[in-house]
């Protein structure tokens, strides 16, 4: 609770000093009184007043030359004159020395009040004007600093960066944004973003990452070509709390280089692997002639060294063919022909493809596929591939004994493929990487089982061509279950 004003009565009268004190302290004030301008001067001296009553007329230290004292040293003071001699001229200079209001005597307990009433709400209106100014000059201040700092960040940004409002246009940008565009002027903040980035893919991206996915906010990201350059466009709306749409962000990074680099990468692949496989095969083909006889008897360790190369050789022919086909992914190069896959018969196919090599290891296949599931629309070597891929790495880190299921089913827009196994397991931490081309867990268990690195990206990238999802729960000593959802409504175009 706020305590009262307080109140300094300044008068030589002793009368008029003890009736304003009455008054004013019946009213709730706090109030003490002063019989001439030096004794005055030293209770306003030691501060904590809100106002004053100012006789202009007092032995010593007048008046006047009080109320000059008092506006230098606390111009918030509000003083108030009191005089039997009020004139015009009186008048002008109280208020040239700050003082607010002139009461002329004699005057009613409701008059003073009145004035006092005023002088308080007016000092009131001026302190929380002054805390209002402060605070809009702090904020402004600090205001300036973030937008300092904000252009600071911009100008060191590699990226481009460019911001527009809600009516579409430029509202912010920085320098990167300008030599990616390739703009010889900096814009005109306000110019339209359709001007700005030119008619094209860049101002259709703009303008969908302000509208966001069916009209909701979202990050819109694709690549744009800009001259001889290549972008990595992604525009995202900034909405307030309410979800309204302020403006967009576009951000442009140039990816030329790696473009470049991943295109003589995949060159580089596809030149390797062609010329490996051909020598692979004749050399593989000679092994089987060996092994089979043809070229004379063979000793027991003879026959069991030869069989060992065999082995490594169609490793290598493994590798090579992963090689390719994500050489192929990668380029856009895979012809494919897009037809209505009956699932239950392709994964029937593919599990009596890899049946035998699952009976060697001890392992026994077996499928849960019900009739009348939707036709996939799709590639058939696509899901050929994507099955092999995930039943034979089902297979071959499972364990002695063990179990592979093949799972389909109908979730409306998808359908679900799971490939469920009893064997090692896959650690928490290996998870993020799985995805990743060469990537192998490493674990005493593993040790023997060979592999190209190369199955599960492949299954990514072929997934994700269709607008899929693949997905991996695992637990350790009990197994994995890798759960494929692909599109059933003839979604395939995505860019590999």
């Amino acid at each position: 609770m706020s305590e009262p004003p307080r109140v300094l009565v300044i008068d030589d009268e002793p009368g008029m000093r003890e009736g304003c004190r009455r008054t004013l302290a019946l009213e709730g004030y706090r109030v003490e009184t002063a019989a001439d301008g030096e004794e005055a001067w030293r209770l306003v001296q030691a501060g904590g007043w809100d106002l004053a009553l100012v006789d202009i007329r007092m032995p010593g230290l007048g008046g006047i030359e009080l109320l000059e004292r008092i506006q230098g040293l606390d111009p918030d003071l509000v003083c108030i004159v009191i005089s039997g001699y009020a004139t015009l001229d009186t008048a002008m200079q109280a208020a040239k020395r700050g003082a607010y209001d002139i009461l002329p005597k004699p005057f009613t307990s409701d008059d003073l009040l009145l004035v006092v009433r005023r002088g308080l709400e007016h000092r009131a209106l001026a302190l929380e004007a002054r805390r209002l100014r402060k605070e809009r000059e702090r904020d402004l201040l600090l205001l300036a600093e973030e937008r300092s700092r904000l252009r600071t960040v911009l100008d060191c940004l590699a990226d481009g960066v460019l911001v527009s409002n809600r009516d579409g246009r430029l509202a912010l940008f920085n320098p990167a944004a300008l030599q990616l565009l390739e703009l010889t002027a900096p814009p005109a903040i306000g110019a339209p973003m359709g001007e700005v980035v030119g008619p094209g893919p860049l101002a259709d991206l703009v303008a969908a990452g302000a509208r966001g996915a069916d009209d909701r906010p979202a990050i819109v990201a694709r690549e744009v070509p800009v001259g001889q350059r290549t972008l990595l466009a992604s525009a995202a709306p900034v909405a307030d709390q309410g979800g309204q749409v302020l403006g967009t962000v576009t951000l442009l990074r140039d990816i030329t280089a790696a473009k470049t680099l991943d295109k003589l990468k995949s060159q580089f692949v596809s030149m390797t692997s062609h010329e490996l496989r051909t020598p692979l095969a004749a050399v593989q083909t000679y092994l089987d002639t060996l092994l089979e006889g043809y070229a004379g008897d063979l000793g027991e360790e003879q026959r069991a060294i030869l069989a060992r190369c065999s082995q490594r050789v169609g490793a290598l022919v493994n590798l090579v063919d992963d090689l390719l086909d994500v050489s192929r992914l990668e380029s856009g190069r895979v012809e494919r022909q897009i037809v209505p896959l009956d699932v239950a018969q392709v994964a029937g196919e593919v599990l009596d493809l890899l049946r035998p090599t699952a009976e060697e290891r001890g392992v026994t296949l077996h499928a849960d596929l019900p009739v009348g599931l939707p036709a996939l629309q799709m590639d058939r070597e696509d899901l050929v591939r994507v099955l092999t891929n995930l039943v034979g790495n089902a297979i071959k880190y499972n364990r002695p004994q063990g179990r592979v299921t093949v799972r389909a089913r109908d979730e409306g827009y998808y359908l679900c493929l799971e490939v469920e196994d009893t064997g090692l397991g896959i650690p928490r931490e290996a998870l993020p990487q799985l995805f990743s081309e060469f990537y192998r867990v490493k674990r005493p268990e593993t040790v023997g089982i060979t592999g190209t690195g190369l199955g599960l990206a492949i299954v990514k990238r072929t997934v994700e061509y269709y607008k899929g999802r693949v997905e991996v729960a695992s637990e350790l000593g009990v197994g994995s279950t890798f759960a494929v959802h692909l599109p059933h409504g003839g979604q395939a175009g995505a860019a590999a």
